[in-house]
């Protein structure tokens, strides 16, 4: 049987794997911490962002999803149903420049919100 091509990068790592460099790792045969939690193919960037606490370096697009997911408790700070809607006015805008790619980060696949549902919803919360 004709051997096998093996890169460079193979070579190293079965040698380091006959001299036992993976043995006993932290965490093996486990899954990877937050996979799998949702559908989302960025999940281990926001992890790292998270962990690294590089919020003020995350891409602008990964800003906006933060955002997204952070949007009712924001708007529980609101006082008026004017402020609510430019909150949600201004986010939408953004979302829809995320999705033109008119910002930096990985591409963003979220759906603007309706206005009128949000301002709605915090009503009823203040309520």
């Amino acid at each position: 049987m004709p051997s096998r091509y093996e890169s460079p990068v193979e070579r190293q790592i079965r040698e380091a794997q006959e001299r036992g460099e993976f043995d006993n790792l932290p965490g093996a045969g486990r899954p990877l911490p937050g996979y799998g939690g949702t559908d989302d193919e960025n999940w281990w960037i926001r992890d790292w962002v998270r962990r690294e606490n590089l919020t003020g370096l995350a891409p602008t697009s990964l800003k906006i999803r933060k955002e997204v997911e952070d949007l009712l408790g924001r708007l529980a700070r609101e006082s008026s149903e004017q402020s609510v809607r430019a909150v949600v006015t201004e986010l939408n805008q953004r979302i829809r420049q995320a999705r033109l790619g008119l910002v930096d980060g990985p591409p963003v696949v979220l759906r603007t919100f309706d206005v009128d549902e949000v301002v709605e919803t915090w009503r009823r919360r203040r309520h």
